[in-house]
């Protein structure tokens, strides 16, 4: 088995961590003290909350986290050509729900309990220098002291130095959004639905908590208007997120002691997902604005492939290379996917309204493609396998009843 280092402590890093921990591998993590006050929230898809599972973790979050039974997309916008409101539900595709949300700092302190508890080896410090040998891969900590890999794994976010150190192009997107993040009360139950309101600036996406009248909030907005409403009084920016949302949650009360949050929002695509004895995973191989809650899924995803190709190979350098060229697809196709409708809605041209209008009106009227695009949502491949076909039992006549 490797001795590895995972170069970053947000959700991904950890997971990671744990994840390769639990196979076998010997695995330091390095970075800053996990960080606390992250009031946002994620929402895992099942695949996702089945890896939580599998790493003994999601007892201890499933009681604070909520379940997401339909997830409805709604033109909010006014220009002429709107789109209808579709509605999915899990229950079309034979699962209780799609995901859960979870609260950041939640699902970061049991993670965080989980690492302790497996042994990892925890090196709360800055990764400086990342120096790549023929032989394995030295990093130097920010106290200048140097420890020494046999790979390493980058999930050091955006602006990664294990990616610049393992000189992997990269393809940004400057958008002109920021997100609006908040928790608030509302005096309609939200039914375990999550809303996502196309706007003009993008989505506007409510995600129900465990308790029926509370929900998180990521309004997508220009980022001098997301700075703007999120200086405002708590019961002016409750009327504001009220009339945003049609009223359609009832009255609206903003969680004042949580208060409201903006994160800029950026596009990012590494040109390929491992070089030499250094992978990446997260938000250093990719990030994109929140639609379809496609983010963290994503990171899980490589972090599944990169343990199991791991496992399977003798040397790092081969395990990271069949790693990058796995994700490729996957990666390549969420991030054109998510880029692409996030300019469908930014664009006043009508051709580009027009085809996403189309788009969900063809979901909303024919169950069959809507099951394809919910199982696809949750995890490649799955929606797509229901249009090949199947052979009968004497393997004489292609099946395309399933």
């Amino acid at each position: 088995m490797a001795h590895l280092a995972v170069i970053g402590t947000g959700p991904a890093g950890m997971l990671a961590a744990l994840s390769l921990k639990r196979s076998g591998h010997e695995v330091a993590l390095i970075g800053p003290a996990m960080r606390l006050g992250d009031k946002r929230t994620t929402a895992l898809m099942m695949p996702s909350i089945r890896v939580l599972d599998h790493l003994g973790i999601w007892d201890s979050v499933r009681p604070q986290a909520a379940p997401l039974k339909k997830m409805r997309i709604i033109d909010g916008t006014k220009r002429l050509l709107r789109a209808p409101t579709v509605t999915f539900h899990a229950h079309e595709i034979d699962e209780e729900a799609f995901g859960w949300n979870i609260p950041n700092d939640v699902l970061n302190g049991a993670l965080n309990a989980a690492l302790i508890d497996a042994g990892v080896d925890r090196i709360a410090e800055t990764a400086g220098t990342i120096a790549e040998f023929p032989a394995g891969v030295t990093v130097t900590l920010a106290s200048g002291a140097t420890r020494s890999f046999d790979g390493i794994i980058g999930a050091d976010g955006q602006d990664s130095p294990s990616r610049k150190a393992a000189g992997i192009a990269v393809r940004t997107v400057d958008l002109p959004q920021a997100a609006l993040v908040c928790v608030f009360s509302h005096g309609v139950p939200h039914q375990n639905i999550s809303n996502e309101i196309h706007t003009e600036t993008g989505p506007c996406t409510t995600v129900p908590l465990p308790e029926a009248k509370r929900s998180s909030l990521v309004w997508v907005l220009r980022p001098e208007e997301a700075r703007a409403k999120a200086a405002l009084p708590a019961p002016e920016l409750s009327r504001q997120v009220e009339t945003r949302l049609r009223s359609m949650l009832g009255a609206v009360s903003i969680d004042a002691d949580i208060g409201a949050q903006v994160w800029p929002l950026s596009g990012l695509i590494a040109r390929q997902a491992a070089r030499g004895r250094i992978a990446l995973i997260g938000e250093a191989a990719h990030r994109f604005p929140p639609i379809g809650a496609q983010g963290l899924n994503l990171s899980v995803r490589d972090i599944e492939a990169l343990t199991e190709h791991l496992s399977r190979n003798d040397g790092v350098v081969t395990a990271f290379s069949f790693y990058a060229e796995a994700r490729a697809s996957d990666i390549r196709m969420r991030h054109t996917a998510v880029m692409t409708l996030n300019r469908t809605l930014l664009t006043p041209l009508l051709p580009a309204q027009l085809l996403r209008g189309a788009g969900l009106a063809l979901l909303d009227s024919v169950p069959f493609l809507r099951g394809i695009v919910m199982r696809e949502g949750m995890q490649p491949g799955s929606g797509l396998a229901r249009l090949m076909p199947k052979r009968n039992q004497s393997g004489s006549r292609p099946d395309f009843s399933a």
